[in-house]
Formats: C-alpha cells, structure tokens, sequence
C-alpha cells in the first residue's frame, strides 16, 4: 500500500512531537483528504484524533474579534473549507520555498513552540477577585496556540495589503524560530510571565 502525503506533497512519517504533554494531541497521520466534515462531533475531545493540519483549517474558518468586536469578516471567513484548504496550501509551500524544510514538520514544532504551560485565572475571596496561576491542560494548549496562530493572521491581513497565506506562513515560521514577532509567542510568554507573578 502507497504511503498517504499530506496534499499529495510531504511525508508526515518521520514527524516525532518532541513535548510529551502534548504529543498525544497532535496528530502527524495524514489523510487523503484534508476535510473529515466533523464526523467526530458527537464524541467528546474526538477533534484531538484528527490530522493536525485539519485541525488548523478548521480554526482558520473562525476569525475571532478584535477589542471584543467581531469586525474581522473577510472572503477568508466564508466557511468554506475548500477556501481554508487553498489557505494552508499556499502558506506551507511558502514555508518549503523559505526554509527549505518539510512545512508539516515546521508547522508541529511551531505549534509545540506556540503552547503555553500555564495561565492565570481570577478566584474570588472576601469580596476581593485575585489572580491565580494555573497548568495549562495539554489539550488545550494545542487549542490555544492554534486560536492564536489563526486570529493573528486574520488581524495582520485586516484592511492591509498582505494575503492570508503569506501572513499565516510569517506566523508559522517566526513561532518556529521562537521568534517575538509572532503574536503567538507573545502571547504564550505574556501568560506565564502573568502566571509566574501571580504564584
């Protein structure tokens, strides 16, 4: 039997998720096709068992809000899961072209990156609300980092010149490089410095 490639493009088999807490949560195992139209929703925490790249697809059709504001909505936002396909397509064959690399492996070792460890949550005591640092579950690190991925490309492409892919392919690899230019790592280092002065 011939091996699956993710797009008919790179080999997923020698991906390893070096981040044990959440290696069960990214799935390197590609399908045929990238779009399992949410076959799992009935069964609980199902989304994990999925190809991790689906995974992004899926969010990418989520464009968030700004200042609590749900004005980012773009021909990117239609729902369409071909127009998010063709998104993470281009994007990924930017990271090959610029890193020289095999993107699915970039886009794991970027998410692993991206996930915070803890995170702060307010408690109530006495009438008086105060911060409380708290792990990170491992699922939803994967679920976080990605949101942020996702959101910050929406915003950076929002009434700008820059496309979608070229900025989600920016993203990506400046999380893999651990770079602070992407918001995701901002945000993931903002957090647990939040969390380390709320012990």
């Amino acid at each position: 039997m011939n091996q699956i490639l993710a797009f008919g493009k790179w080999d997923c088999s020698q991906i390893k998720v070096d981040d044990p807490g959440v290696a069960p949560y990214i799935i390197t195992k590609p399908t045929i096709v990238t779009k399992t139209g949410a076959r799992y929703a009935g069964q609980k925490f199902y989304k994990s068992k999925i190809f991790i790249v689906e995974r992004l697809m899926n969010k990418l059709m989520v464009p968030g809000h700004r200042g609590k504001k749900h004005k980012i909505t773009s021909r990117q936002a239609t729902g369409k899961a071909q127009t998010a396909n063709r998104i993470v397509l281009e994007a990924f064959n930017i990271i090959e072209q610029r890193l020289k690399k095999n993107p699915v492996e970039v886009f794991v070792k970027a998410l692993e990156n991206a996930a915070p460890r803890e995170e702060v949550i307010a408690i109530e005591y006495g009438g008086a609300r105060y911060p409380k640092a708290l792990e990170c579950a491992p699922q939803r690190r994967v679920d976080l980092a990605l949101r942020q991925m996702t959101q910050s490309t929406f915003q950076k492409t929002f009434n700008a010149k820059k496309g979608a892919s070229e900025a989600l392919a920016a993203e990506i690899i400046n999380a893999f490089q651990l770079s602070a230019q992407s918001a995701a790592v901002s945000k993931k280092l903002e957090l647990e410095r939040q969390a380390d002065a709320a012990r």
